[in-house]
């Protein structure tokens, strides 16, 4: 893929919205679709504002100018249409991915290759009667993707494998760190990696092991910070003198010791117990300032990481 046709992004919420500044800051003209107008009536001006931290940061050069290459559109022909990529981002279920995806392959043209941000649910699940269901694929970033580069593309059955190719090749070019899946599975990798320690660490809250502070506190000032720039088996290959396997003989049985038998769901009391906590330290009417804040934050990573050589 390259410059010569412009991406659309379907979808214009968090995810989004900041798919459209991935591409738009790569040069790429996107053009960005909702069907929502109260959500596309905000798209640029968050693009605005966002840009102007990614400058602060050094991220980025000159804002102006990639805000000029995000167009947003009425239809979702006009965003579609001379396309040679799609991001798709809307509403993550199967009947609402399923309509999208009909929607796309009646507009696409004959090299489009649609992507879809789905974070878990397989394309098999809601690509399998599109007619060109061979350039359709998912291509699952972290949120806010203009932060946090990694993105999985996972094939359906039926993907082409020229299709993963050319999709990993433009996630390359745009700054992004394509993670391959060789087949499908639920959840795909980062969920399931986030949900091991998701469902941990419901559980100790729910056993009166720690509060959610704490909890907390453990990854953002422990583990995380070591996470922020190696994943878990180069961490645990510097954690032992001879190594990973000298970290596995000495430790494997006490991990094998800490698996629980399944819990089932995360109880509702135990789901409002948490929220109580959680709203008394951040009111609702405060959760979209300290999301700013934390992209201020991650930018400010970001950059760091791109001066240390860190970036991917």
């Amino acid at each position: 893929m390259d410059h010569g046709g412009h991406i659309a992004v379907v979808g214009a919420g968090l995810v989004g919205s900041g798919w459209a500044l991935v591409f738009a800051r790569a040069g790429y003209s996107v053009r960005v679709y909702d069907p929502s107008a109260d959500v596309r009536s905000r798209v640029l001006s968050w693009a605005s504002d966002s840009l102007d931290e990614l400058q602060e940061a050094g991220l980025v050069a000159d804002p102006k100018s990639i805000l000029a290459r995000i167009f947003v559109t009425e239809t979702l022909d006009e965003a579609v249409n001379g396309a040679q990529y799609v991001q798709e981002s809307v509403f993550e279920t199967i009947p609402a991915k399923s309509e999208v995806s009909s929607q796309l392959d009646a507009l696409i043209g004959p090299d489009t290759i649609v992507g879809s941000s789905s974070s878990g649910i397989p394309a098999s699940k809601f690509t399998a009667e599109c007619r060109n269901r061979d350039r359709f694929l998912i291509a699952h970033p972290v949120n806010p993707p203009h932060l946090v580069p990694v993105v999985e593309l996972v094939p359906a059955p039926w993907t082409s494998a020229s299709a993963v190719e050319r999709v990993s090749a433009l996630m390359r070019k745009v700054g992004q760190v394509p993670v391959q899946l060789n087949r499908e599975i639920d959840g795909f990798v980062l969920n399931r990696l986030q949900g091991v320690l998701l469902n941990e660490a419901w559980a100790l809250y729910e056993d009166g092991i720690a509060s959610l502070a704490d909890l907390d506190a453990t990854i953002a000032h422990g583990l995380g910070l070591r996470w922020s720039f190696m994943g878990p088996f180069e961490t645990i290959d510097l954690n032992a003198p001879g190594g990973i396997d000298d970290y596995a003989s000495r430790l494997r049985d006490l991990y094998a010791g800490m698996v629980r038998p399944p819990k089932g769901p995360w109880p509702d009391e135990v789901i409002r117990q948490a929220t109580e906590e959680r709203r008394a330290v951040l009111p609702s009417e405060s959760l979209a300032s300290k999301r700013a804040w934390r992209d201020a934050v991650l930018a400010r990573l970001a950059a760091f990481k791109k001066q240390q050589g860190l970036a991917g």
